[in-house]
């Protein structure tokens, strides 16, 4: 028969000393203090609707804008877009950016024999914005307006630019 045998917790703080300089020998580089590091952790949680144009390029032309018309230049183009994700009904909201030669975000044309004359112009998106049935074809209607006091005493020439849509989420 055994006995049991009282321990008073000493006889291990011993052996925990007594390995520490054992692990000093072979991990020296445990007995440095080592550099720190940084570390960047991301992720990105998709959105429950996933919304795509049907179309990655459309044109809007304004044909030939006569000075001495009486009212504003208009043009309008449609594009398809559908959303699908695993929403039933999928949220979106449709923006432009100012083009490649915007101007305190809003967008221009410019010239292309005179490189220094622009034309504004302002976009209307409808719709910009809603709730759509998933997998649920869509029509975005793009109406471009140049005002009469903007293409009066502009330069003749053909004005061109380019303008990103993006549909968000």
């Amino acid at each position: 028969m055994s006995c049991p045998r009282e321990h008073n917790g000493k006889g291990g703080l011993k052996a925990a000393l007594a390995v520490v300089p054992l692990l000093l020998i072979l991990f020296p580089s445990v007995s440095r203090a080592a550099g720190t590091a940084a570390v960047s952790v991301t992720a990105t949680v998709l959105s429950k609707s996933v919304c795509r144009f049907d179309s990655k390029s459309l044109a809007l032309n304004f044909g030939n804008v006569d000075p001495g018309s009486p009212g504003d230049a208009t043009a309008t183009a449609t594009v398809g877009f559908r959303c699908g994700g695993s929403a039933g009904t999928a949220v979106f909201a449709i923006v432009a950016d100012a083009g490649l030669h915007g101007t305190g975000g809003f967008p221009r044309m410019q010239n292309g024999t005179i490189p220094s004359e622009f034309l504004p112009y302002f976009l209307a998106l409808n719709p910009a914005t809603g709730a759509v049935p998933k997998n649920t074809n869509q029509t975005l209607t793009i109406t471009g307006t140049i005002r009469r006091s903007d293409f009066q005493d502009a330069s003749a020439g053909t004005y061109t630019d380019t303008v990103v849509l993006s549909i968000l989420p």
